[in-house]
């Protein structure tokens, strides 16, 4: 089965199932997940597409926050079917970077991810392996994490001191995030944090008391897909739930590499689902000074909790706090 065949109709379902129960199981590290280009286009039309919805998320926050990365490769490591290293290159634009450079313990997944970039960007340059030495441009990384015993995650670290800039998104569990902000730890010397922090101290999910608390959101999936007959059926196979899109992410600049913005400094980054009850509403915060929840009243911000009750999505506000209270919201992203 190639690429171009692969549709809804000609789905491999056990295929498929093999792929979930591979993740689940985290056994990326010890067992090979592809055994043919057939299973990465199965997987790059299912379940890549879920993660390349949390991309489109991560990719507009960092839209809003006006950042863009720094000139250079993209090197898309883990690439697997390569749909984090194409949602990059779709957002900030493929002509915009001298070539895409892909990596996998597996050869199918790199020639396949090769492949399918190729498709989607004629005029690209598109290499693979990782170079032993030397500066890298911008490290794309993407649901590893779980795959990595402490040794190799190590490794990644070092790997990532070398980049100019880091855009890393992991499955937003309360293990993957722990260790993202474990990652973030250590480069946060060296690095400007873009996103999603407003701050560069020390992260204060670390702070004890906070043991219990993670750093994640959700991506919303794309409008009409929880209508749509074949994306429900994948769902009820796989046992999904097409709504939760729970994400956590990173995104890092080298320090002094260019002037750093301080953007959005003093705001809140808001953590989480708000939760939104009659006449307030609960929003676990994150500001330089610490993680907290506050309480907003509807009255002191009613068009912000407005949109909390409408589930639309609210990231970034600033605003006055009283204790445990957002008392005012001057401004709220996006």
């Amino acid at each position: 089965m190639t690429q171009t065949e692969t549709n809804w109709d000609t789905l491999d379902w056990a295929a498929l199932e093999r792929l979930r129960d591979g993740f689940l199981a985290g056994a990326g590290a010890t067992v090979a997940y592809w055994q043919s280009r057939a299973d990465l286009a199965n997987y790059d039309l299912t379940f890549a597409q879920r993660i390349a919805w949390k991309w489109d998320a991560v990719l507009a926050e960092l839209k809003l926050r006006g950042w863009a990365p720094p000139p250079g490769e993209v090197l898309d490591w883990g690439c697997g079917s390569g749909v984090a290293g194409r949602c990059v290159l779709r957002e900030f634009g493929g002509e915009n970077f001298p070539a895409l450079r892909l990596f996998d313990r597996s050869s199918l997944a790199m020639e396949f991810a090769a492949a399918r970039a190729k498709a989607v960007f004629p005029k690209l340059t598109v290499n693979s392996g990782v170079p032993d030495t030397g500066r890298l441009g911008l490290l794309v990384l993407s649901h590893v994490l779980n795959e990595l015993p402490d040794a190799e995650r190590e490794a990644l670290l070092q790997l990532a001191r070398r980049a100019d800039a880091v855009l890393w998104v992991e499955p937003g569990t309360h293990a993957d995030s722990r260790a993202l902000i474990a990652m973030r730890e250590g480069l946060r010397q060296e690095f400007e944090v873009i996103a999603p922090c407003t701050h560069h101290e020390t992260c204060g999910l670390l702070a004890a008391g906070n043991e219990r608390h993670w750093c994640h959101n959700f991506a919303a999936p794309p409008p009409g897909v929880l209508a749509d007959s074949d994306w429900v059926r994948f769902g009820r196979r796989m046992g999904i739930d097409l709504r939760s899109l729970p994400y956590s992410f990173l995104a890092l600049e080298r320090k002094g590499l260019r002037p750093a913005a301080e953007k959005l400094a003093g705001w809140s980054r808001v953590v989480g689902a708000p939760r939104v009850y009659k006449g307030f509403a609960r929003l676990f915060s994150c500001q330089a000074d610490g993680v907290r929840d506050l309480t907003l009243q509807k009255r002191d911000a009613p068009e912000v909790f407005k949109r909390l009750k409408d589930e639309e999505p609210v990231l970034l506000v600033q605003g006055t706090v009283n204790g445990e209270k957002l008392a005012a919201v001057e401004a709220a992203l996006p």
